[in-house]
């Protein structure tokens, strides 16, 4: 699975660039009305982040967006990361009664739907799966080189499942004390989105945003030019592109198990555990990339489709109308797939 949220760094000289904020001068008001590009960058959740949008000039309050956008991501952090000791998850986490603990209602949010995903992909997705990760020394202890007995990985499992959970609109509880939840595989395409939405209750109408890779873009740029994300080849060299798409209206979460791995005997053992086997995948799915209107679900759904296999994930993808591009490894190096619905996105 993906990195665990980590704790939100304010870095206040990647605060903001504007491309003006001050007052009228002798610009006529139509150029006034031209709109303006407002970049905003900063740290959370153990990576970065970007915020791009296109306003008026005239109605550009910079450092207001950009401190609202810090403080909607902290409070993401406080309710869901697991590095953060006294954040809302951490504490259940900790939690070892049967009776539900009180939760905000957006941390219950993303719980039920994680456990939707999960659900929905006969457990490819399980965010309980953190025993196995620390395990297989993925986990915030670092990596440990080592291979589990079959013991070991029967024990840990016996410490996962989604079944395990119970979600209500303000309260988690678990039926097992050790039972943990950890939703770095979903939680960023959730901040995204908590994002995107500010943005639109203050009227911005084309946007792109960005953590550690999961984006969600609205409307066109004011030449009438649409967002344009590229699709990282999975090499675990040099980073280079494998394709380049444009984006209106949609979100875009990537996952892969290329740069994240341990080597012992001449094996290669994966970060990405299938919480089925409770091992590594072994199967030729480099990455897959998903197209959603949510961030949260592409987050997800990437996660998930990349346990399952290029095979299982492509089919999987045409019975749900899912857009999906897969980079499958071969023995001449790369073979690109896609569902149906991804290829108008292909032009």
């Amino acid at each position: 699975m993906k990195k665990a949220l980590q704790s939100l760094a304010i870095v206040a000289s990647s605060c903001l660039f504007v491309a003006a904020c001050t007052e009228p001068t002798t610009q006529s008001q139509a150029q006034q009305q031209i709109p303006q590009q407002v970049l905003l960058e900063g740290k959370t959740m153990g990576t970065t982040y970007s915020v791009k949008f296109y306003a008026d000039k005239s109605k550009i309050r910079t450092q207001s967006f950009y401190s609202d956008i810090e403080s909607i991501l902290k409070t993401v952090n406080q309710q869901m990361s697991t590095y953060i000791k006294d954040s809302e998850l951490s504490r259940f986490n900790r939690y070892t009664e049967q009776e539900k603990f009180e939760v905000s209602k957006d941390t219950a949010f993303v719980v039920g739907k994680a456990i939707e995903i999960g659900q929905q992909t006969q457990g490819a997705l399980d965010v309980t799966v953190g025993p196995l990760i620390n395990l297989w020394g993925f986990g915030a202890q670092g990596q440990t080189n080592i291979v589990p007995t079959e013991d070991e990985l029967k024990l840990a499992k016996s410490l996962t499942g989604l079944d395990k959970l119970a979600v209500t609109e303000n309260t988690l509880a678990k039926s097992q004390s050790q039972i943990s939840v950890d939703l770095s595989a979903i939680a960023k395409g959730f901040g995204v989105d908590k994002v995107a939405e500010y943005l639109e209750e203050k009227g911005i109408s084309s946007y792109l945003v960005e953590i550690g890779g999961e984006m969600r873009a609205k409307g066109k740029k004011p030449q009438g030019g649409l967002w344009r994300v590229a699709i990282e080849k999975p090499t675990s060299g040099e980073r280079s592109v494998q394709k380049i798409i444009n984006l209106a209206n949609i979100s875009i979460a990537t996952s892969g198990d290329y740069r994240n791995y341990f080597e012992k005997d001449g094996k290669r053992f994966s970060h990405t555990i299938d919480p089925t086997t409770a091992k590594p995948i072994t199967h030729n799915l480099a990455s897959v990339t998903v197209l959603h209107p949510s961030a949260m679900m592409a987050d997800g759904l990437a996660t998930a489709m990349n346990v399952m296999g290029p095979e299982k994930a492509l089919e999987f993808a045409k019975e749900q109308a899912l857009a999906v591009f897969i980079i499958v490894k071969s023995a001449d190096g790369f073979e690109v797939q896609y569902s149906p619905k991804f290829k108008p996105y292909l032009n």
